[in-house]
């Protein structure tokens, strides 16, 4: 059961550990983030920990963009057909994407430079916050991990690396829209006339609507594992030094300077 109960004095605390997972405060690169929401938005967003603005911007920009076929338009003019890009988008919904897509971008951005503000302050108080929490469902703490196995896992499937480092509400809408998406693209299907070697009925299946949200999910995944995955392991570093220093750096111990002295 968790008991960390924060007192008045401490008004800000850089972690928090629950049963879904470990929200933390950390240095980011604002420019990163703001990259990540123009890629898709949410993930920059998802990468602040700001999870409820997140999935409403993941969910929107699926929504929208399968309305306004912006990513088949994508595909006909990566391909030289801007005429048929032309033909296919829906302008009622391209003009309903276009600032809801800048603010998803400028927001990250905003809110990274604050955050970051709010990181160096909760450095400086070094406040208490819970490093363990057990209950009906699930038990989480703070230990280390190895981020290349986070990589792995998300490339096999995308949600593994965040269920490795437990971040469970994550790692669930993660790996539901990774179905949504693989489903929908037919990429399996295709990929099954490619192994026959079919390359042709391979291209005649897959559906680029839903096939070009597939890279930005997968890259995504990686990279929010590996981050969070390393951030982790710097705050179990510092939850156990903080430990260590408060139970035991009090005592002097006196270090014999010969043997002679030992006996």
């Amino acid at each position: 059961m968790n008991n960390f109960q924060p007192t008045n004095s401490e008004r800000r605390f850089k972690a928090y550990v629950s049963a879904f997972g470990t929200t933390q405060l950390h240095l980011r690169n604002p420019y990163i983030i703001a990259w990540w929401s123009a890629a898709f938005p949410g993930f920059g967003h998802l990468l602040l920990s700001k999870y409820l603005r997140g999935y409403a911007l993941f969910i929107w920009e699926i929504l929208v963009n399968n309305m306004a076929n912006l990513n088949l338009a994508i595909v006909h003019s990566f391909t030289g057909n801007i005429h048929m890009a032309k033909e296919v988008l829906e302008p009622r919904w391209v003009l309903l994407y276009i600032p809801v897509y800048i603010f998803a971008i400028w927001d990250s951005y905003r809110t990274s430079v604050d955050m970051n503000k709010v990181f160096i302050l909760t450095e400086r108080e070094n406040a208490n916050f819970n490093s363990y929490s057990i209950g009906a469902f699930e038990i989480n703490y703070l230990d280390k991990r190895r981020p290349i196995m986070a990589i792995l896992w998300s490339l096999f499937t995308p949600g593994l690396g965040q269920l490795y480092i437990h971040r469970v509400a994550t790692a669930i809408f993660t790996m539901g829209f990774m179905i949504a998406f693989v489903y929908n693209s037919k990429f399996l299907v295709a990929f099954h006339h490619l192994f026959l070697g079919d390359i042709n009925q391979a291209t005649e299946v897959l559906d680029p609507q839903w096939l070009l949200f597939i890279p930005s999910h997968v890259g995504f995944s990686i990279y929010g594992s590996y981050v969070n995955t390393v951030e982790n392991n710097k705050l179990f570093e510092s939850e156990q030094r903080k430990f260590l220093q408060a139970k035991y750096q009090h005592y002097r111990v006196k270090i014999p300077a010969s043997v002679n002295e030992v006996k």
